[in-house]
């Protein structure tokens, strides 16, 4: 749904992450029957169904499985019987203060680089979850064995709109992008990322051109991250946006018919 995104709509999403905290505790304000105001609410989509959530971490309305379908939830209508989902925030990861002169035009004015999450992975033990933050340039490792509290246990850095920071295979240069879409093997020991989103947001956070590339990352048993030094793939002008492992990984159902 990102796709073709402007400048201006970009701006926007960016001036949300930057200023806007959630508390942890679900504590937005919500009038006396119940109701949020309209403009707390956020707009989520897998481009087949829709839900508005609000900024309280409260799903009051979603159509499901599809747009057109009725609605599950619906205290957007009716705070008292219309039904309502809610999520807590459990991870934080915030922005990094940077000099204006090394940010793109479009994060100047903000004096920070977000993390810029563009995707999750879970292991298929459901023990590690693998968080990608574009912006920063960093993948990070979480055990959430319990959900509701989980612990961090292992980080990378490669790439990055402001650190750039090099691949041990070629310490010597520096790679723009970041960690991206993550694939897990199956048994959860390696760990693969590519660097290049979508054209209309490569060229506005790295305007200089995604040189792209794939990467892979060892795990330790018990948790931990760390570069494999011999493996990086460069794609020169090319933008890798996505890996599948042959037989199956975490992020497909192809390992249900294996």
């Amino acid at each position: 749904m990102w796709i073709g995104l402007s400048e201006r709509s970009i701006l926007l999403v960016l001036r949300q992450i930057l200023t806007t905290t959630i508390p942890g505790d679900l504590g937005a304000a919500r009038d006396a029957a119940g109701y949020a105001p309209i403009s707390d609410y956020a707009f989520l989509s897998d481009c087949r169904s829709s839900a508005l959530v609000s900024a309280d971490g409260s799903i009051d309305w979603l159509c499901w499985p599809r747009f057109d379908s009725p609605a599950i939830f619906g205290a957007l209508l009716d705070a008292q019987r219309g039904g309502s989902w809610r999520i807590r925030k459990v991870i934080e990861i915030p922005a990094e203060p940077a000099d204006a002169e090394k940010l793109p035009p479009l994060l100047k004015g903000f004096g920070a680089v977000p993390p810029l999450v563009t995707d999750i992975n879970l292991s298929l033990d459901d023990r590690f979850l693998y968080v990608s933050c574009w912006g920063t340039g960093e993948l990070k490792q979480f055990d959430v064995s319990d959900p509701f509290n989980p612990v961090e246990t292992g980080s990378v850095r490669i790439g990055g709109i402001v650190r750039r920071t090099a691949h041990p295979r070629m310490p010597a240069t520096p790679l723009n992008g970041g960690p991206q879409m993550v694939e897990v093997s199956r048994d959860g020991r390696r760990v693969y990322v590519t660097n290049s989103l979508y054209r209309s947001w490569d060229e506005q956070f790295y305007p200089d051109g995604i040189q792209g590339w794939l990467a892979k990352l060892n795990v330790g048993r018990t948790g931990g991250l760390e570069l494999d030094r011999d493996f990086l793939l460069e794609f020169d002008d090319m933008r890798p946006h996505q890996v599948h492992l042959e037989g199956g990984d975490a992020s497909s159902d192809s390992y249900c018919f294996s």
